[in-house]
């Protein structure tokens, strides 16, 4: 449901640093360098929404009523394309918002009160969901050098490691966090991603298995998320029409359903996919047939929705093909970010067909 973001680095990094400068300016109360610092960051990178709705911000002071407009416009649709993380993921992950923002407040006021363990995670979770995922670690490293015993620190400091690839000292993390509290959900849920990354199947659905106990009834959405990550459709399926009758206007929760019950052998309720939607309309086209996997893959634009056009092709395929099935579950793994749904299920899905 979401894709991975990388740590930033070349021009996206330089992009940051235009954008921090244009801050500066702001807050010295310069429009003009701020302006030219803003447009900076923008021609290397475009889609960065926080600098966006800055020039916006300072183009409304300007009394640009019109381009202010545009720009307040532009924002938001860029934020709402950046997809959160899916329900049963740790709760901040799941977050969507300005995180530059947030990090520059942060970074003032870890330099006016240093010993507050407090603004160490608050920045660390802004860096980890800006894709600053080095810089999140050093965060949740100093604040667990002001408190070690802290869990949420620890457990935090696991998801930067993951993120990072560095799987086996996430797991060390995760298991820290575990031992003192086993009943965390959230936790097992990301130690079962890092087990799974490092190809430790039955280990990472024994995590998914204790969180599905463990998760309340009521929380259909994250259950859904869990039993799909297992492969699991006869139990996701439930929890997956609870989810869309909850959730109509998601068109991941109507993917997933039709996914469950084409696997389930289940007839198709083959509406029509939901307008003014980009991604995942074309996944549901193509389990209607009115869109060739050829067409689809040409309209998965990152490797996130790349592999899960390959994800649901596979699932396509499967009733058919088993070898094209298991060529598309192995590009999956092959490409796909742990963290996706879809990298946790191609896993179990070739598991079972013996590759």
């Amino acid at each position: 449901m979401t894709d991975r973001a990388e740590d930033l680095a070349g021009p996206a990094r330089t992009a940051q640093m235009h954008f921090r400068a244009g801050l500066s300016h702001l807050r010295a109360g310069d429009s003009k360098r701020a302006l030219e610092a803003l447009d900076q960051a923008l021609g290397l990178e475009p889609d960065l929404a926080d600098a966006v709705a800055a020039r916006a911000e300072l183009l409304d002071v300007q009394g640009d009523v019109d381009g202010a407009r545009e720009g307040y416009e532009r924002a938001r649709r860029l934020l709402m394309a950046v997809r959160p993380g899916p329900p049963d993921r740790r709760y901040v992950l799941r977050r969507r918002g300005r995180f530059a923002f947030e990090i520059e407040s942060y970074e003032l006021v870890r330099s006016l009160v240093k010993k507050a363990v407090l603004p160490h995670l608050a920045q660390g979770n802004a860096l980890l969901l800006a894709g600053r995922f080095a810089d999140a670690l050093q965060s949740y490293d100093q604040a667990l050098k002001l408190k070690p015993d802290l869990l949420e620190a620890v457990a935090l400091r696991g998801e930067a490691l993951a993120m990072l690839g560095r799987y086996d000292e996430a797991l060390q993390a995760f298991d820290k966090a575990i031992a003192a509290r086993p009943a965390d959900a959230e936790t097992h849920n990301s130690r079962g991603i890092a087990r799974m990354a490092l190809g430790k199947i039955e280990e990472a659905n024994a995590d998914w298995r204790r969180q599905l106990q463990l998760l309340p009834p009521l929380q259909s959405a994250a259950r859904a998320c869990v039993a799909l990550r297992l492969a699991d459709y006869g139990e996701a399926l439930p929890h997956l029409e609870l989810a869309l009758a909850r959730e109509p206007a998601d068109p991941y929760w109507r993917l997933y359903q039709l996914m469950a019950r084409r696997r389930l052998r289940m007839t198709l309720n083959l509406a029509d996919a939901p307008a003014n939607v980009a991604w995942p309309t074309p996944l549901i086209e193509l389990h209607a047939n009115r869109l060739a996997a050829n067409d689809v893959l040409e309209r998965a634009d990152t490797t996130g929705r790349r592999a899960e056009a390959l994800f649901q092709i596979g699932m396509m395929e499967l009733g058919r093909d088993r070898q094209a099935a298991r060529n598309n579950l192995e590009q999956v793994v092959e490409i796909g970010p742990p963290d996706l749904i879809e990298y946790a299920a191609a896993r179990n899905e070739l598991s079972r067909l013996g590759s």
